[in-house]
């Protein structure tokens, strides 16, 4: 991962546009906290602007979803998001996303692919110094404002939480929308709770990794909260720790899921056929017992 791979594939993403959508596409662009995001972050913008679209680059390192949700919030084309998830600290990458708000599937990813394969060199590919714009907070005040309304106005707010970011970008805007919505901040890992790109206090900074949330863990302990919450460094995943009769315990993915599922199905926000729930190979069961369950297909 390096500025020639980076804007070799923005290229090759605005040809893919610019042959499928658009001629004048717009990209937004977010971007974590890791070494060189933002370098490979404003390549991307300069890119995106030399090709002839309209970039708008995110202010700060800021979470996954929240690139996510711009693409819609802003009406763009598609989107881009450096980052590497939860890989080494050595690591970078690319997520691509289209005008929908979601990663790219087949088969754009082999169109766009097709396209990158196509630029001749780096060199040839146009980079202006400026013409690209800067998003500014009320992006992210605007994704806070959508988070909070999956909340039932009735459901209890006293719920005390220790959470830890594992050195990624994800603890101010949990906090906001926390804040936001009512409920206390959830007690940070103070030594977690900035964004590190060397990951000091963890091996593999993902929340699913046994020893990750350690840390977590151990402040729980003092602090005797209702549950734990961990993001992963770009804060698209989310696990989740409770206590049991044997000391805390890790949900699984699944467990996480069916709660979600519950949540959902009692908010009774699904009012006809054309809501549907789904669920994947590596979903519960359980999912698709408790739609039958409620009559959702």
């Amino acid at each position: 991962m390096n500025r020639a791979v980076v804007i070799r594939a923005a290229a090759g993403l605005m040809g893919y546009l610019k042959e499928t959508v658009t001629e004048a596409p717009t990209v937004v662009i977010g971007f974590d906290a890791r070494y060189n995001s933002d370098v490979f972050a404003a390549d991307t913008a300069a890119v995106v602007t030399g090709a002839g679209g309209r970039a708008v680059l995110l202010p700060e390192p800021l979470p996954t979803p929240v690139l996510a949700f711009a693409i819609q919030h802003l009406g763009a084309d598609a989107g881009v998001m450096v980052t590497a998830s939860h890989n080494p600290p050595r690591d970078n990458g690319y997520k691509v996303y289209l005008g929908d708000g979601s990663q790219i599937v087949p088969p754009a990813d082999t169109g766009i692919a097709g396209h990158i394969a196509a630029i001749d060199s780096v060199a040839s590919v146009e980079r202006p110094e400026t013409g690209w714009s800067v998003a500014g907070d009320e992006i992210t005040q605007a994704y806070v404002d959508v988070a909070v309304k999956v909340l039932q106005p009735d459901s209890s707010r006293e719920v005390s939480l220790v959470h830890t970011a594992l050195h990624g970008v994800g603890s101010e805007v949990l906090r906001r929308a926390f804040e936001q919505a009512g409920f206390l901040a959830p007690v940070p890992v103070e030594e977690q709770e900035k964004p590190d790109p060397a990951f000091p206090t963890v091996d593999f900074p993902n929340p699913e990794e046994p020893g990750a949330i350690d840390a977590a863990l151990a402040l729980a302990d003092q602090t005797h909260p209702d549950a734990v919450l961990a993001n992963d460094p770009d804060a698209d995943r989310c696990a989740v720790a409770v206590d049991s009769p044997h000391g805390w315990r890790m949900l699984r993915g699944d467990e996480v899921g069916v709660l979600l599922g519950h949540h959902v199905l009692q908010s009774g926000r699904i009012t006809d056929d054309r809501n549907v729930f789904a669920r994947s190979i590596v979903s519960s069961r359980l999912l698709g017992a408790m739609a039958k369950a409620a009559g959702i297909p």
